[in-house]
């Protein structure tokens, strides 16, 4: 519908441009409400908090002059694909993006019906439904910029997950591959019946170590599938409860290397992903406890964790296992997190071990958004991971933690 020089198009352009801020301020509310997510975090910095207030300009100047599409103004376009980069980054789904803009829509027509009535000019019911077909064209081409953009950054992510497994799947066929022939060579081998008894004790000894190398697979792989990159689907627990439950799972270990595990009494009361923090600290603790310098009197892991803050909201939470460990030479660092690599494993072949435990804990914390780091002081190794703050849960302070027991976790 076209309804050339209409005097209603320009009054009402001049409105949304007014009340612009209003609007947004309106907007921010409705959406903070909808997903979940603190209204500073929806956008961080002053530049994208620009960007809304930009964007109900450019609504406006289409329904002023129609015939100069949307599309055609560079910065709207702009900033557009900003937001949903924004929103790509902060872990939307597809229907909080497309909820977004409904929520824009439902207010600017809002908007249109209240100006429509205060107005004091004559206006036809055609002038006032040409205002709303042109405010309707105008919300969605700016919602099919920041959606493309927002669908071009998931296909994108989805590609590389998918190389990424790929990888992993050849990996660990090669792996599994390799593990089985040895079982399988040697309990042929023990068939023989005239075989020397320390040949039999050696050969049964390589059956245990590959099954159990291929348990510890199975294991890990096991506490990969119940992680989750959708925070709605997954089992969350706080940190406390997460670390403490990894140290009772692994307490016998501990005991039998001579190993304290210190749990650390002032970690920050906040509530993760159950099964990724599990799964990565089951591994760093673990390796900690492998890896103890027999020599030292007193052997230890201490586990750790903060809460990074910027602008007055939480951005990460970072946990860090330390040790006094055998530390980990200067040749081997950087390849730590690659698949099947240790970096032990020619000095310490009696260490069991499959190699493949931190890289999924990057893997792990990678499709989450997160990171990974090692330290290497003048004593042992300090692992990291850090878990990025995206919705409220992740940040949300525990008021009562008196049901979470980690007495039997923190060292006496």
């Amino acid at each position: 519908m076209s309804v050339p020089d209409c005097p209603l198009a320009a009054v009402f352009a001049a409105l949304l441009r007014d009340s612009r801020m209003e609007l947004t301020g309106r907007w921010l509310e409705r959406i903070a409400g909808r997903v979940a997510l603190e209204a500073q975090r929806i956008f961080p910095t002053e530049g994208l908090l620009d960007h809304m207030p930009l964007l109900i300009d450019g609504i406006a100047n289409f329904i002023e002059q129609p015939e100069e599409l949307i599309l055609a103004d560079a910065g709207v376009v702009s900033h557009a694909r900003e937001l949903g980069a924004l929103r790509h980054e902060q872990g939307f789904s597809e229907q909080e993006i497309l909820k977004e803009f409904e929520l824009l829509g439902s207010i600017l027509f809002a908007f249109l019906i209240r100006a429509a009535d205060e107005i004091d000019m004559p206006c036809s019911r055609a002038e006032i439904l040409g205002c709303a077909q042109r405010l309707f064209q105008a919300v969605v081409l700016v919602q099919q910029a920041a959606t493309m953009r927002f669908l071009e950054l998931a296909k994108a992510q989805v590609s590389e997950r998918e190389e990424r497994l790929r990888g992993f799947d050849r990996a660990l066929t090669h792996e599994m591959r390799n593990r089985i022939g040895a079982t399988l060579g040697a309990g042929q081998l023990l068939q023989i019946a005239d075989l020397p008894a320390d040949r039999r004790t050696g050969l049964a000894a390589v059956v245990v170590r590959n099954a159990n190398a291929m348990r510890l697979v199975l294991e890990n792989l096991l506490e990969l599938s119940r992680v989750d990159p959708n925070s709605r689907h997954e089992r969350r627990v706080s940190l406390r409860a997460a670390a403490a439950e990894v140290v009772r799972q692994l307490r016998d270990a501990a005991t039998a290397a001579g190993v304290e595990v210190r749990l650390s009494s002032d970690l920050p009361p906040v509530e993760t992903n159950a099964a990724a923090v599990e799964l990565c600290l089951t591994n760093l603790v673990s390796n900690g406890i492998k890896y103890a310098d027999q020599s030292k009197p007193r052997r230890w892991v201490a586990v750790g964790a903060r809460v990074e803050w910027s602008d007055g909201a939480p951005v990460e939470v970072l946990v860090e296992v330390r040790d006094n460990g055998r530390g980990v030479p200067e040749a081997a660092r950087a390849r730590l997190f690659e698949r099947f690599f240790r970096a032990h494993e020619s000095a310490l072949p009696e260490v069991e071990g499959t190699g493949l435990g931190l890289s999924l804990v990057r893997d792990v914390v990678e499709s989450l958004g997160g990171r990974v780091w090692t330290e290497h002081p003048g004593e042992g190794v300090v692992f990291g991971f850090a878990l990025p703050c995206r919705r409220m849960a992740d940040a949300t302070l525990l008021t009562d933690d008196a049901s979470v027991s980690t007495s039997s976790a923190e060292p006496h």
